[in-house]
Formats: structure tokens, C-alpha cells, sequence
């Protein structure tokens, strides 16, 4: 009986532990989320934890940022299909962390692949089909209208503008910096 009682507390001792490194790990995200921190969960970029810093220039191709979406039909349908997931952003969708690709006045050419300004983008073959075999509609060409921006991430399975289009710069947090991440 003694040992079945010793037995008892340890598995209680760990069931505490565990609950309260838990609870401190919660907590952790919480504050860090209220200082301008995000959990990236998708495949997109890199796994982890994420810092949204404030950009002190125009937006150029090549940067990482965080930006929430418009609330549209599209990115309704999206978060209907399970391409977007829930967040804080305007119609509680979460902000997306892409590249940019081109800006305002950059031509964007879609095809088989990507071609901004004329010359291709690597790894941006477009899917014909989702995941689940859903037909995908990709986004007409043309010019990136000013205060806008074409985002873009390498992952083959990525619901970016070559499916939605530009999106207005006026959705951006900022630009995106890894504090803990993992790749896949």
C-alpha cells in the first residue's frame, strides 16, 4: 500500500509539472503575442515564432512581411476551403507572412509559372488543384496597382497572390522577423 501511495504522488507531481510548464508556456505566447509577436503554423515560411517590426522605408521586392487580408468574396471562399485560418485581422482571418514580389507598377505574368517584370520566379508553378482536388482560379495578369503588393512563398502548396491577386499595402503590420522557427 505505501508503494501504490508513492506511486501516486509522483504521477501527481508530473501531471503538476507538466500542467504548469504548460501554463507558463501559454502565458509566454500571450505576452509575446502582445508585443508584436506571431505563431506561424503554416508551411508557408518557417514553423515558429515570428516578430512583426515596423518598416521605416516603402515596401521592396524581397521583403517578409505580415499583412492582413481584405475581407472579399475571395478570401472568404479561401477561409471556407481551409486555405486561411482564423485570426485577428478584419473578418477574423489571420495576417499572412509572404514575400514581396512586385509593387505598385510592376508587371505581373502568370502562366505555368510566375514572371514579374519578364523574368520568372523560381518555384512558382502554379497548382491546378488544391489538396483536396478543388479546382484552382488564378489571377489574371497585368500591373500591380499602386499601393499595392504581389507576395509570393516558394512552397508549392502556398494560397498566395497567384491565386488572390495584389493586396493593398494598407493590410500590413510589418515586416516579418524570426525569433524561434522551424523548417520542416
Amino acid at each position: 500500500m505505501f508503494v501504490t501511495t508513492r506511486r501516486r504522488r509522483r504521477s501527481w507531481r508530473f501531471v503538476a509539472a507538466a500542467m504548469t510548464v504548460a501554463a507558463i508556456g501559454a502565458a509566454g505566447i500571450v505576452v509575446f503575442g502582445t508585443f508584436g509577436g506571431r505563431i506561424n503554423v503554416t508551411p508557408s515560411e518557417p514553423l515558429g515564432l515570428w516578430r512583426i517590426e515596423p518598416l521605416d522605408r516603402p515596401v521592396m521586392p524581397g521583403d517578409l512581411i505580415f499583412i492582413c487580408p481584405p475581407v472579399n468574396g475571395v478570401m472568404r471562399k479561401a477561409r471556407a476551403r481551409g486555405y486561411l485560418r482564423f485570426g485577428l485581422c478584419p473578418g477574423g482571418l489571420a495576417p499572412l507572412i509572404k514575400t514581396v514580389v512586385a509593387v505598385g507598377g510592376q508587371r505581373v505574368d502568370i502562366g505555368a509559372d510566375i514572371r514579374v517584370d519578364g523574368e520568372a520566379l523560381p518555384h512558382s508553378r502554379l497548382a491546378v488543384r488544391d489538396g483536396a482536388g478543388r479546382k484552382l482560379q488564378p489571377f489574371a495578369s497585368g500591373i500591380v496597382p499602386v499601393g499595392h503588393v504581389f507576395l509570393f512563398s516558394s512552397f508549392a502548396g502556398s494560397y498566395d497572390s497567384r491565386y488572390f491577386g495584389p493586396l493593398p499595402l494598407s493590410g500590413m503590420l510589418g515586416r516579418a522577423r524570426e525569433v524561434v522557427t522551424y523548417a520542416p
